[in-house]
C-alpha cells in the first residue's frame, strides 16, 4: 500500500495548515510546520495538539496522540525546510502574491525530487506555477475543511505539472484515508465554483427575504440530503473566505458569482461567522 512521505512541510499554521500537518503525521510522516513567528507557531502546534486530542476522543487514533504530536515541529522560516521533503504544502491565506513569494521560498529550500503543492481552494494553479523555475512538480491540493475528518482532497492539474507528480499526489491521498477528485486547473475548479454558487443564492435568498437561514439550510439539508446547509457551511468557511473566493471567481467567470450586497455588509461588520461568534447564525 502507499504510504505518505517520510519527511513533510506544510506552510502555514491556521486551521487548514495545522489539519494538514496532522493528517500527515496521523498516517506516519514527520512533518516540519512554518510559521511567521513565534507565537504563530505555538499556536499551530495547539491547534494540532488540540486536533489529536479530538481524534483520540473519538477513538480514531491508532497511536497516542503525544507520539503523534513528536512528529510535528515547528520552525519560523520557509528556509528551515527539509532539503529531503517528499512534500511541501502550502497553506496560507487566499493571496496570490503571498503564496507566489513562499512557494518560491520552498523551492529554493528543498530538493529537485520535492513535490510542492498548493491549498488554494480558488486559485489560479497555472498562475502560482509561474513563480516556480520548475513548474512541473507543482499542483494544486486542495483539502477540506476539518482536514483530519474530511474524506476528499481535490487534486488540481496544472497544464506543466508532470504525470508522476499527480500519480504521487493520488497515492498520497489514498495513504491519508481520503479520496481524490482529479480536476484540471480553472476557477474555483469544481468543489468551490459549485460550493460558491449554491452558497452565494442562498444569501441572496436571505437578502431577499425569502425565508430565514434555517430554513433555506432545512431545505437542502433534508430536502437534497446535504450534511450541512449552505449557510451554515458558510459561517464554517468564513464569510470572509467567501467574499474572496466570489470576488476571484466574479472577475474570472462573471456576473453569476458577483457577491451580495449582504454578504459584503457581513464581512464589514466583521460578522466572519464562527470564528468572531456571529455570521447567519450566532456562534456562542
Amino acid at each position: 500500500m502507499t504510504s505518505t512521505p517520510a519527511l513533510v512541510g506544510v506552510i502555514g499554521g491556521g486551521r487548514m495548515g495545522a489539519g494538514i500537518a496532522q493528517s500527515f503525521a496521523t498516517a506516519g510522516s514527520s512533518v516540519t510546520l512554518v510559521e511567521g513567528d513565534e507565537q504563530a507557531a505555538a499556536a499551530a502546534r495547539d491547534r494540532v495538539a488540540t486536533g489529536l486530542r479530538r481524534a483520540a476522543e473519538r477513538g480514531v487514533l491508532d497511536e497516542p496522540a503525544e507520539r503523534v504530536l513528536d512528529r510535528v515541529t515547528t520552525v519560523t522560516a520557509v528556509e528551515r525546510l527539509p532539503a529531503d521533503a517528499g512534500l511541501v504544502v502550502e497553506a496560507v491565506p487566499e493571496d496570490a502574491a503571498l503564496k507566489a513569494r513562499l512557494l518560491a521560498a520552498a523551492e529554493r529550500a528543498v530538493g529537485p525530487a520535492t513535490v510542492l503543492a498548493t491549498n488554494t481552494s480558488s486559485l489560479s494553479v497555472t498562475e502560482l506555477a509561474c513563480a516556480l523555475t520548475e513548474p512541473g512538480r507543482f499542483l494544486g491540493m486542495h483539502f477540506f475543511n476539518p482536514v483530519p475528518a474530511s474524506e476528499l482532497v481535490e487534486v488540481v492539474v496544472a497544464p506543466d505539472t508532470r504525470d508522476e507528480v499527480v500519480r504521487a499526489a493520488l497515492g498520497w491521498t489514498q495513504a491519508l484515508g481520503k479520496t481524490d477528485v482529479v480536476v484540471k486547473d480553472s476557477p474555483g475548479f469544481a468543489s468551490s465554483r459549485l460550493g460558491l454558487a449554491l452558497g452565494l443564492e442562498a444569501i441572496r435568498m436571505v437578502e431577499e427575504g425569502v425565508a430565514e437561514p434555517a430554513a433555506i439550510d432545512d431545505a437542502m439539508r433534508l430536502g437534497y440530503r446535504h450534511p450541512m446547509g449552505p449557510l451554515r457551511l458558510t459561517d464554517l468557511v468564513g464569510l470572509d473566505v467567501r467574499l474572496a473566493i466570489a470576488e476571484h471567481l466574479h472577475a474570472t467567470l462573471g456576473e453569476r458569482f458577483a457577491p451580495p450586497a449582504l454578504l459584503r455588509a457581513k464581512v464589514a461588520r466583521g460578522e466572519l461567522g464562527r470564528k468572531t461568534g456571529q455570521g447567519f447564525y450566532p456562534w456562542p
